[in-house]
């Protein structure tokens, strides 16, 4: 028996999961994920998007691959707006080479998200100990417990579930580590209202991936 079929036997009796949600809830995940979407493009604090992270074009021309590496994530909001879409107008899932491509994208921005965090581990950041702490413990927390889920019960998810849940784990990290190093940013709503949407998001998307995550 290779690799490919004892997979298959192991999640065959779940294999009607390897789909995305309802119809009903497909829809839902996706009206999140176009607000992820339009919030990339959106000032998230000091009038500055991830966009304009992503970009180099930060305030003081103090862009670098910090600034990066913070703002690249936000757009995994585009390959899960693809995938619902993709759901909901043709019912397809997505290829093995998608599938690849989708695993390469989280796996990146979680490497990435590890590099944001370095200076906070480091004591470089100039923050406080509750910022730090926080940092650390939403980023890796989060990344850490959903890779050991993911593996040993990786015989529980179906391809295409398994990758949904990678991918908002990726975003999860990285938006919740971003929500607490800027909650304390000045300047009114226009000039930060993508951390308003973003911190509103971060919830259903945390709902969802928990209900992967334990099979629900």
């Amino acid at each position: 028996m290779d690799n490919e079929t004892g997979f298959a036997v192991g999640i065959g009796a779940a294999r009607y999961k390897d789909s995305l949600d309802p119809a009903w809830r497909d829809a839902a995940a996706l009206i999140v994920w176009v607000a992820a979407g339009v919030a990339a493009f959106l000032p998230f604090a000091f009038g500055t998007s991830p966009w304009d992270a992503v970009t180099l074009r930060v305030p003081g021309n103090q862009g670098n691959w910090w600034h990066f590496l913070a703002g690249a994530p936000f757009f995994l909001a585009f390959p899960m707006i693809w995938l619902r879409i993709r759901s909901l107008l043709s019912g397809q899932l997505p290829t093995a080479t998608g599938r690849r491509f989708l695993w390469g994208a989280a796996g990146l921005s979680m490497v990435g998200t590890t590099l944001v965090e370095a200076p906070f581990l480091l004591h470089l950041a100039g923050t406080s100990d509750w910022q730090r702490l926080a940092v650390l413990g939403l980023g890796s927390g989060i990344m850490a417990a959903s890779v050991v889920v993911l593996l040993a019960r990786r015989r529980h998810f179906s391809p295409t579930r398994a990758c949904v849940a990678a991918l908002e784990t990726a975003y999860l990290a990285n938006a919740s580590l971003c929500l607490v190093v800027y909650s304390g940013a000045t300047g009114g709503i226009a000039s930060r209202s993508g951390w308003y949407i973003t911190i509103g998001i971060v919830w259903p998307i945390l709902l969802e991936l928990l209900s992967i995550l334990t099979g629900r």
